[in-house]
């Protein structure tokens, strides 16, 4: 263990110290670039890279973030020796808009993300100096990191999937959902609308929310979103819903032939995904004969929704998971 790594365990014990200096001085070092995605879309990533590094890993964020959410993530997988390259997917974060009430998430086809994911894959790691090419992506971006490794099985040498959004946590029988998904589809003013108990962007307290344990960060995430409207997304339309349900059920047919090294992280009380489609998932790819790493999900015990953001303790057992992963597939 490093001395960075070390430090993982007590960093919410002086959180804003580290926040508003090492830190900010990290962030300050940012090289924030764009290119144009699927449908003259453009799609915004930041990266963060050192003459020194020869590793590289491609981080995917979940649906609403955005890499302004990402720096101490980045930070400590850049202090690891990783150059750390960041996306914000279309119709989130800084990229461009699919609705004109930007706080719909929305995407046309679950399939534009792959696509987008892809092109940044081959412009800023496929085509460089890297020895080893790695990838992380939460909750939604790990079911687009998904698709993309069936697509693409030999471009990372590992990925990690940290609460992969498999399987969607719905407030009615899933029979249910999809007529209502069905009968929306046929009618395009709804399609497009805010599906049913969502809206705009609002501030949620950290008493009621249901991503992390920890103040710290969740007041910290928070801020960013209050501070920069432009960043803010709300519920997702009706069609989002039914692209990400059927790309769930596409990720979990398509296991065989997903073949990168893969570790599972699963949060031991996730109430955003549903769990059990991890599980079928990482049973599929037993199936197949290239299981994930141990054969099953890696069970972080109490971690809610947001790995990665949790709790010293939990945040660093997943952390010190992905870089033992990583350093056993060089």
């Amino acid at each position: 263990m490093t001395k960075h790594q070390k430090g993982w365990l007590t960093r919410e014990n002086a959180f804003a110290a580290f926040a508003t200096g090492p830190l900010l001085d990290f962030w300050r070092r940012r090289e924030e670039r764009e290119f144009i995605g699927v449908a003259n879309v453009p799609i915004r990533y930041v990266r963060f890279s050192s003459a020194r590094h020869d590793k590289a890993i491609l981080l995917v964020p979940g649906r609403i973030e955005s890499y302004v959410k990402y720096p101490e993530l980045a930070y400590d997988l850049f202090h690891c020796g990783y150059d750390v390259i960041i996306i914000d997917h279309r119709g989130q974060g800084r990229s461009g808009r699919l609705l004109q009430d930007s706080h719909r998430g929305h995407v046309v086809n679950f399939s534009d993300y792959v696509d987008d994911l892809e092109a940044l894959y081959l412009t800023e790691i496929a085509a460089g100096h890297y020895r080893h090419r790695y990838a992380l992506g939460h909750s939604m971006g790990g079911a687009v990191l998904a698709l993309m490794l069936a697509r693409q099985p030999q471009a990372f040498d590992a990925a990690v999937l940290a609460s992969p959004m498999f399987g969607i946590t719905l407030p009615m029988p899933n029979w249910l959902a999809k007529r209502i998904l069905d009968w929306a589809e046929r009618r395009p003013v709804i399609r497009d609308s805010y599906a049913l108990g969502t809206g705009k962007w609002r501030v949620r307290s950290f008493s009621v929310n249901e991503l992390t344990h920890s103040d710290e960060r969740y007041r910290r995430n928070l801020r960013f979103y209050a501070d920069d409207p432009g960043i803010r997304v709300g519920g997702p339309t009706y069609h989002w819903v039914r692209e990400g349900v059927m790309a769930g059920q596409r990720i979990v047919n398509q296991a065989a032939e997903i073949v990168t090294p893969l570790l599972l992280l699963q949060a031991g009380e996730d109430n955003v995904v549903d769990n059990r489609a991890q599980d079928l998932f990482c049973t599929k790819m037993v199936e197949a004969g290239h299981p994930c790493d141990g054969g099953k999900p890696r069970v972080i015990a109490g971690a809610r929704h947001e790995i990665l953001f949790e709790k010293d303790n939990m945040r660093t057992e997943a952390l010190d998971a992905i870089v033992d992963f990583y350093a056993r597939h060089r």
